[in-house]
C-alpha cells in the first residue's frame, strides 16, 4: 500500500538510541490519512515520538468500511524500495498487482508479502464485485543495509501455522511466536501475530525480552497489561517483558508486532525508505521517469506521480522525533 499523502514528510528513524530497554505502556493515538479515492486510514507509524518498533517503520489501520456502493480500495501503480509490504485483511479482498508479474486476491488471514528490495512497483483494488465490508491492515518492514538491494519478489501464504491457547487463536503472520513459524521470509529478527481472542478470555502470551513491541487494537474490547486498549490505537510495550498479560471484554481482534531494535538509521520519504538524501531524490527521478521500478501491467487507471522532494537535506537520524 502506498503513502498516499501529497505533502508527503521526512521520516528519520532506526538505531539503538532510543529504544526504551524497560516494559512501558505508551498508548498511541492515530493519524487519520485519506487513501484512495474512499478508504481513510489511521497510521499509527511512524507516530509522532515514536518511528518503529523492531523493523516495523510503519502500520495503517483501516475500516471496517461499508464498500457496498463505493470503489472499496483503489490504490494505482506505485513505487516502494527498501522494505517489506504485509497486507494483512479481517473483512473483504484486496487484488495485488506488482512489476514482476504478480496477480493476487488477498483475503481474510491470509498473507501478501511483497519484498520490494531494489525496486517494486505495485497496485492494490478492491475487485469488482466486491465484499461489502473492508477491514485491515497494512504494514512495511524495513530492509536491512544487507539485504536492501535484494531481487523483488511477491510471497502469497494462504494457511498460516497458529499459536492455541484457552480464548486465544494467534496466527503467526511473520517470524516466530511460543516456537511456531511463518513461511513468510524475513531479514531481521522480528514477529508479526494476529491475536483473536474470546469474550471473557484471559491469557498471557510468552515473548522474547530481547524484542521490543507493540499491539495494534483491530476491533473489540481488550485490555493489553491492564491497559484498554481501542480499535484503531496502538500500546508500545518496550523491552524486557518474557509474557504479556490479555484480558478480552468481548470477542477482540489484536495484532503483535514485535522485534530486536533496528540498529540502522533509515530516511524514509514517500514509498522510499533509504539511508542518504541522495538515495531518495534518484528513486523518485526513476520513477518519474519510468526506470528501475518496472511496470505494473493490467490496473485499469493512471499510476502515481510523486511529491516533490524537500528542498532541504533528508538526513537519518533517530528512532524518535
Amino acid at each position: 500500500m502506498s503513502n498516499l499523502d501529497r505533502q508527503a514528510a521526512l521520516t528519520v528513524c532506526g538505531g539503538r538510541g532510543f529504544v526504551v530497554a524497560e516494559p512501558v505502556r505508551e498508548l498511541l493515538s492515530p493519524r487519520r490519512v485519506q487513501l484512495g479515492e474512499s478508504t481513510e486510514v489511521r497510521r499509527l507509524l511512524p507516530n509522532l515520538g515514536r518511528r518503529m518498533v523492531g523493523a516495523w517503520a510503519f502500520v495503517d489501520h483501516y475500516g471496517p468500511d461499508d464498500i457496498a456502493d463505493e470503489p472499496g480500495m483503489q490504490v494505482p501503480p506505485h513505487p516502494h524500495m527498501g522494505l517489506q509490504t504485509v497486507s494483512w485483511l479481517h473483512e473483504g479482498e484486496v487484488l495485488h498487482r506488482d512489476s514482476t508479474g504478480s496477480l493476487q486476491a488477498i483475503r481474510p488471514r491470509e498473507l501478501g508479502l511483497m519484498t520490494s528490495g531494489r525496486a517494486i512497483s505495485h497496485s492494490e483494488e478492491s475487485p469488482r464485485p466486491h465484499a461489502r465490508f473492508l477491514h485491515g491492515a497494512q504494514l512495511w518492514v524495513a530492509l536491512p543495509d544487507t539485504h536492501r538491494h535484494v531481487e523483488p519478489h511477491f510471497q502469497h501464504h494462504a494457511e498460516l501455522p497458529r499459536v492455541t491457547a484457552p480464548g486465544l487463536t494467534a496466527t503467526v503472520i511473520l517470524g516466530t511466536l511460543d516456537g511456531v513459524t511463518s513461511p513468510g521470509t524475513t531479514y531481521t529478527p522480528l514477529v508479526g501475530a494476529d491475536l483473536a481472542l474470546a469474550a471473557g478470555a484471559e491469557t498471557n502470551l510468552p515473548l522474547d525480552p530481547d524484542f521490543e513491541y507493540a499491539v495494534l487494537a483491530m476491533s473489540g474490547e481488550a485490555h493489553v497489561d491492564g491497559v484498554p486498549v481501542l480499535p484503531g490505537s496502538m500500546l508500545y510495550l518496550g523491552c524486557g517483558r518474557t509474557e504479556l498479560p490479555l484480558r478480552a471484554l468481548s470477542d477482540a481482534g489484536l495484532m503483535l508486532l514485535g522485534g530486536e531494535p533496528f540498529e540502522e538509521e533509515l530516511v524514509m520519504w514517500w514509498n522510499f525508505v533509504g539511508r542518504t538524501d541522495e538515495e531518495i531524490r534518484q528513486a523518485r527521478e526513476d520513477w518519474m521517469t519510468g526506470s528501475r521500478f518496472g511496470e505494473v501491467k493490467g490496473y485499469d487507471g493512471d499510476r502515481l506521480d510523486a511529491p516533490e522532494v524537500p528542498a532541504t537535506q533528508l538526513k537519518a537520524r533517530g528512532r524518535v522525533r
